[in-house]
């Protein structure tokens, strides 16, 4: 093959293919579904993981615990970490280590692991004890940021009250 002929034979609008147009189609007759069973009939669709009548692979395999779709998505930081990767003095946010944390987080978690030796003033939405600890004998401050309000059912709020005339 060479490089001119690599799009050759390419279509970018492929047409459709039409079935039950005659024997010498090449799709006549049975129209591509074969001979009797299941298949053949219109509106059949096979279930996405039938695997022909064996156990399927969802099945087989074991299950175990709980996942909670609904879990906040926690990203964690190390205090050693933000002491190598920021200047004294500054004010650390989570906009400021979205570049250091990789991924989608919703609650970003501030641990001890490691050394302060600069002074920070850090905002997070969580901290550890040690991580605290570490940050005021380093001589910074922390800035707990409040997290999503919680959905409460059930309670409707009051209606404007208006007078009567």
């Amino acid at each position: 093959m060479n490089l001119h002929e690599v799009n050759r034979g390419i279509q970018k609008h492929k047409k459709k293919q039409r079935v039950g147009r005659g024997s010498g189609s090449g799709h006549g007759k049975t129209s591509g579904r074969g001979h009797k069973g299941q298949g053949q009939l219109a509106g059949w669709t096979m279930h996405a993981a039938f695997e022909g009548g064996q156990m399927p692979l969802y099945r087989r395999i074991p299950k175990r615990g709980f996942n909670n779709q609904w879990a906040l998505q926690v990203k964690v930081v190390n205090v050693g970490d933000i002491n190598e990767s920021f200047e004294a003095g500054t004010e650390v946010t989570p906009e400021l280590l979205a570049q250091a944390v990789k991924g989608r987080y919703d609650v970003l978690k501030v641990l001890g692991d490691g050394d302060v030796t600069k002074k920070f003033k850090i905002s997070a939405h969580r901290f550890s004890k040690s991580a605290v600890e570490k940050i005021k004998a380093a001589g910074g401050e922390i800035v707990i940021l409040p997290g999503t309000a919680p959905v409460v059912k059930g309670v409707k709020r009051a209606k404007p009250k208006t007078e009567k005339k």
